[in-house]
């Protein structure tokens, strides 16, 4: 793979070469990508200090204010330790460091450039030191690191919603989300604890959020939008 740039960074992991970028002019982002790079402000207060993305970081990061918004909810007090079970880039990592009100955040990515930017971007953001990262896949990584039901955790996870298509359905079948389905993902969260959030598409299915909860918690949906458009919902499930 090409470099692009002066200001991308090298990581070899596994025998293969992989490359993030921080783009410093429009002109040197793919086209795809472009759109994105003019909300730069909006996904990371702080781009221009030399925030580093992949090109599918673009697309997935959560915008920092939608973040910080979700970061700071109502958790139970006793509750003071956070794992994120998709970090990407850093956005929603970043955010719940910021707060100040975790004693420890665990930080899971499968890619290991996007676990890369995670941490510089976190570095920069001044809340490196607060975080514990992991790299591989979080269903295995939560069960060799965390075998037992955690009294004090919360688990946040903002999976993949399998692709763009999601904005052309009038109701998101949750079900059908790509690579992993709520219920998927449910279970295994629940085996670590049973206060969970997870960050959606705003069109998703209510009523499989509630037919989830109906057997195991309540749920307390969240609508977030940016400048009067939606962008997306987070579902609170707790006990």
């Amino acid at each position: 793979m090409a470099l692009r740039n002066k200001d991308q960074h090298r990581l070899d992991a596994d025998a293969v070469t992989v490359v993030s970028r921080h783009y410093g002019d429009i002109s040197e982002v793919p086209w795809d990508v472009q759109k994105y790079y003019e909300q730069r402000y909006s996904l990371f207060s702080k781009y221009d200090d030399g925030i580093w993305m992949t090109d599918d970081g673009w697309f997935g990061v959560t915008p920092e204010p939608i973040a910080n918004s979700a970061s700071s909810g109502t958790f139970s007090p006793e509750r003071n330790v956070l794992i994120d079970c998709f970090a990407g880039v850093g956005g929603n990592t970043i955010a719940f460091a910021r707060t100040h009100r975790w004693l420890r955040i665990h930080a899971i990515e499968a890619d290991p450039t996007t676990l890369e930017c995670a941490k510089h971007n976190a570095q920069i953001y001044g809340v490196s030191e607060r975080i514990s990262w992991y790299q591989g896949d979080c269903f295995e990584i939560l069960k060799d690191a965390f075998p037992e039901q955690m009294d004090d955790c919360v688990i946040f996870a903002s999976p993949p919603w399998g692709g763009p298509g999601y904005r052309f359905e009038s109701v998101f079948d949750l079900s059908a989300m790509q690579p992993y389905h709520l219920s998927q993902l449910m279970a295994c969260f629940q085996s670590v604890t049973d206060n969970i959030v997870i960050y959606l598409p705003r069109t998703s299915d209510i009523r499989q959020l509630a037919a989830i909860a109906r057997f195991s918690s309540k749920v307390v949906v969240t609508h977030y939008c940016i400048e009067g458009a939606s962008k997306a919902i987070c579902a609170f499930f707790a006990k």
